[in-house]
């Protein structure tokens, strides 16, 4: 599955949710991967649940806590008033 992991694709905790960050670099056993307002955060190739259509989908059990309590604030800086 690493081979079909490139620099720029967006992460996701699961298929239809928003983004949480995007694939910053790549590892022999882990991806980078950087959150907004956060900075970045190394995630093990066995919490890659899928890798399809530019988009790394993580299982949420396998990510550490720092990430998911990141992952809950990155887009509190943006202005809900601001669309897309």
């Amino acid at each position: 599955m690493r081979e079909t992991i490139q620099r720029d694709f967006m992460v996701f905790l699961a298929e239809g949710q928003e983004g949480i960050g995007s694939v910053h670099d790549i590892g022999p056993d882990s991806i980078s991967v950087y959150v907004e307002n956060f900075g970045e955060f190394v995630v093990p190739l066995a919490a890659v649940k899928a890798v399809h259509d530019d988009k790394v989908i993580l299982d949420r059990a396998q990510v550490s806590d720092k990430l998911l309590r990141a992952v809950r604030y990155a887009h509190d800086s943006e202005d809900p008033r601001l669309a897309g």
